[in-house]
């Protein structure tokens, strides 16, 4: 009876380890298979390439509660349609759009942003995440200001009263 139940443990053990083997095994695998995949997609240059004029930009000295805009120039230097997926801004102050359109190959598109500086004074530094369907995937625009505050407005101590 011993033996029996050393046996059944020792089956069920293997079956446990082959089946967990067997799951390693297969994410490997699929990794494998998508590195391959896309080492064989960038051989065979069907990638889109994102060249951008500029990726930072200064507004420069602005008032508080100023709207500025500003728009980065994208070109896909690629040979397959480059894809603007999502621009993300690094904070609710700054309003993306953007060519949501595939760009073409030799073809160029745009993200535009718009800066509100409401509520904001002195040295500003933004971001903007912008997601491609490239090889690196993601790229990081920025820009920054330097913001004079209102009279009476953010970082202004008002003059005690007497």
């Amino acid at each position: 009876m011993l033996k029996k139940s050393v046996a059944m443990f020792a089956i069920a053990s293997l079956v446990l380890t082959a089946s967990c083997k067997k799951e390693n095994a297969a994410l490997r695998i699929d990794d494998e298979t998508a590195k391959k995949a896309e080492i064989a997609h960038a051989e065979s240059g069907n990638l889109p390439v994102a060249k951008f004029d500029t990726m930072d930009h200064d507004f420069g000295t602005i008032s508080e509660g100023d709207k500025v805009h500003y728009t980065y120039k994208v070109s896909n230097a690629g040979t397959a349609d480059l894809i603007i997926s999502e621009v993300k801004p690094s904070c609710g102050c700054t309003v993306p759009d953007y060519t949501k359109t595939p760009i073409k190959p030799g073809e160029s598109g745009e993200i535009a942003v718009t800066f509100d500086s409401t509520g904001k004074s002195g040295s500003q530094q933004k971001t903007v995440t912008v997601t491609l369907n490239t090889e690196k995937a993601t790229e990081t625009l920025k820009f920054s200001a330097n913001i004079t505050p209102k009279a009476g407005g953010v970082g202004v101590i008002p003059a005690p009263s007497k």
